[in-house]
């Protein structure tokens, strides 16, 4: 059985989050809690994480904001083995979340290695946590396909999005191409480049 794991950032996500809506709709979803939501400690919260995924079979990863940094920090563990894929839905720039709220944010530096599993980074021309230019190198680190929605600002309520109906394609496309790399590894016996699996449907996402 394969769990999708839903990853919160900075203050969780509240009802009405598209996050809380696909969490109710996924009878395999389970949501990545965290003790402190508000003043996020990045090794307390890797090891909410690694224990989600420990008791996976398996696991796609829904992650929004910082919780996208948190993946990506986790992608360096063993237990990262069961990712099946990552939905990295606006990532934060550290400089900007700390700048921004008042509590102290300790995530280390920001993560700039390649992921060792499918993922697609999706954000916007106008979001207040990172740039379009600072999307598309965060990206390039770590080897993501990168979707731009346009002007649709952070991709949570505040930005007019509830369900997020829309996001359901993402993540469908997302899993498609990890079922194409995996079927790849099978019959060549080799790893294949995750980068080049969703660029030549790009245009349809």
């Amino acid at each position: 059985m394969c769990t999708t794991l839903i990853v919160p950032g900075l203050n969780g996500s509240d009802e009405g989050h598209w996050q809380r809506h696909w969490l109710l709709e996924d009878s395999e979803a389970q949501l990545v809690d965290q003790q402190n939501w508000e003043c996020p400690v990045l090794e307390d919260w890797l090891e909410r994480l690694e224990a989600a995924l420990a008791a996976t079979e398996s696991a796609y990863i829904v992650a929004h904001s910082l919780g996208c940094l948190l993946v990506a920090n986790m992608a360096t563990r063993p237990v990262a083995s069961k990712i099946r894929g990552a939905l990295l839905v606006a990532p934060a720039h550290l400089d900007r979340v700390e700048a921004m709220h008042p509590c102290i944010v300790r995530f280390g530096a920001f993560p700039r290695s390649p992921l060792a599993f499918p993922s697609l980074v999706v954000g916007s021309m106008n979001d207040p946590y990172m740039n379009p230019d600072e999307l598309a190198r965060t990206a390039a680190y770590w080897g993501s396909d990168i979707v731009n929605l346009g002007s649709v600002g952070h991709i949570n309520i505040a930005a007019g999005f509830g369900r997020w109906s829309e996001g359901y394609a993402l993540f469908a496309r997302l899993k498609a191409a990890s079922e194409i790399k995996a079927s790849r590894s099978k019959k060549r016996g080799s790893p294949v480049l995750h980068g080049a699996l969703l660029q030549g449907d790009a245009g349809a996402l």
